[in-house]
């Protein structure tokens, strides 16, 4: 009976670790896709006033429009794929 408690024990402890790393990991993931994204936050915004702006004078709403559609293509875009990869990766565990 103790070694079966122990066992139970030794498991308890092992999905404990599992978890917190995996909570580590997202962690630590969405930690640099937050530093991904401001940078890309700035690439986007120079594109935007450096080569849209210039060819339409006044264009302050509609570089902001710009700004908005391609940030938003590119979350799309980029959220759409990881999916795909995940639905890859869960295929292959089972």
């Amino acid at each position: 009976m103790a070694r079966i408690i122990k066992q139970k024990e030794k498991n308890q402890e092992k999905r404990f670790h599992t978890e917190l790393l995996e909570q580590l990991l997202t962690l630590a993931t969405s930690g640099f896709g937050l530093v991904a994204a401001l940078a890309w936050n700035e690439t986007i915004q120079g594109f935007v006033k450096e080569f849209i702006e210039p060819r339409i004078p006044g264009s302050g709403l509609l570089s902001k429009l710009i700004y908005a559609l391609l940030v938003t293509l590119l979350a799309v875009l980029i959220t759409y794929q990881l999916s795909r990869l995940s639905a890859r990766f869960q295929q292959s565990k089972h």
